[in-house]
């Protein structure tokens, strides 16, 4: 079905704007939402007709699965808006595979693109007014989908909902940002959920990262669960290195997510001559490169941060920090995927798509 016909969607539409209430100018990520959500229900080995209708709390079981057994997966995307007021999505396919990834993985229904795609589409043309123009605004767009049958028996549910919220947001993170190497905790494990975006594989992460705070670091960078000597994602986010004037990274795996700024980074640095080394990367050898000064930069990528700079890490009790560089591989990287994503550059890459 052509889900943007009206006949082939309920729509209701909020009766009042909540618009003129935010303050864009201080804006904290993820906590303010538009007026209205995408609802489609999963019932019977079938989905039902979505509905798009003004944002608000609905009930639920408390037996839901949800609540039980973890059956939750998300996605996290950003809508731009260009100088000419037209609104652009940023690699969507590449969000609605990883998401029936996720969903396969965990033992739940893939949401069609019908559903997906062309009920984001037309959500996002009502909401087009929340998308604001300038560097740094965009939409954060979650669709997520959660177990609401009922029962404690541990088994998958048979009713699912798949939702899409929308924030108005600017930066994620803010300040300098200094790591900690993991030498215990673990992230995911070979034969797990790591690289699926289930809700759990977030949560896992808050203790070790709780206690890096209180120690004076903003994020974890990952090592695997076997050895913990390769350095896998740094907090949320993929994570590279610059050694001399190649940018290493770990492969996607198991343990790993396959993130989209990720992919989109590695293409930018091939196109502009930047050598990539995409294998396992030892601590030893971060370590080693900080002692002998060819170490130049770490940072993370994902869509929220998009890319965020790691002034400095720590491993061991030893507190290594990054020179500065004028010739930063990520400042010069962010600036050239951002121009694409807002339309100040030519998408070479195909990768934006008009709604």
């Amino acid at each position: 079905m052509d889900i943007k016909n009206l006949e082939n969607i309920d729509i209701t539409l909020s009766t009042a704007s909540k618009i003129n209430e935010v303050d864009f100018d201080n804006l904290s990520f993820g906590n303010t939402f538009t007026d209205h959500m995408l609802v489609c229900d999963f019932e019977n080995g079938v989905w039902k007709k979505p509905s798009i209708e003004p944002y608000a709390p609905f009930m639920i079981d408390p037996s839901a699965k949800v609540f039980h057994y973890g059956q939750a997966i998300f996605e996290g995307m950003k809508a731009y808006k260009d100088n000419q007021d037209d609104v652009w999505l940023f690699r969507p396919e590449q969000n609605f595979e990883r998401f029936n990834k996720s969903a396969s993985r965990m033992a739940m229904p893939e949401v069609p693109e019908d559903v997906f795609m062309g009920g984001l589409k037309r959500l996002l043309e009502i909401e087009k007014k929340w998308v604001k123009k300038g560097d740094g605004n965009s939409l954060y767009i979650r669709p997520f989908m959660i177990a609401t049958g009922k029962g404690v028996v541990a088994a998958p549910a048979v009713f699912y909902r798949f939702m899409i919220i929308l924030s108005p947001a600017k930066s994620y993170y803010s300040g300098e940002v200094k790591v900690l190497i993991a030498e215990h905790f673990s992230r995911a494990a070979n034969g797990g959920i790591g690289a699926a975006k289930a809700a759990g594989n977030y949560s896992a992460q808050f203790y070790p990262t709780k206690l890096a705070n209180e120690q004076g670091f903003q994020q974890i960078i990952w090592t695997d669960d076997a050895t913990h000597t390769k350095l896998e994602e740094a907090g949320t986010m993929n994570v590279f290195f610059r050694i001399n004037d190649t940018l290493h990274t770990a492969p996607t795996s198991e343990r790993i997510l396959d993130g989209i700024t990720r992919k989109s980074i590695i293409d930018l640095a091939k196109r502009e001559n930047i050598n990539v080394d995409i294998r396992p990367v030892l601590v030893e050898e971060l370590v080693e490169a900080a002692k002998n000064g060819s170490l130049k930069e770490i940072f993370g990528a994902g869509t929220a941060a998009v890319i965020n700079p790691i002034v400095g890490f720590s491993y061991k009790e030893e507190y290594f920090e990054l020179p500065k560089n004028e010739d930063s591989f990520a400042i010069d990287l962010k600036k050239k995927l951002t121009d694409i994503q807002y339309k100040n550059a030519e998408d070479t890459f195909g990768w934006t798509v008009k709604i």
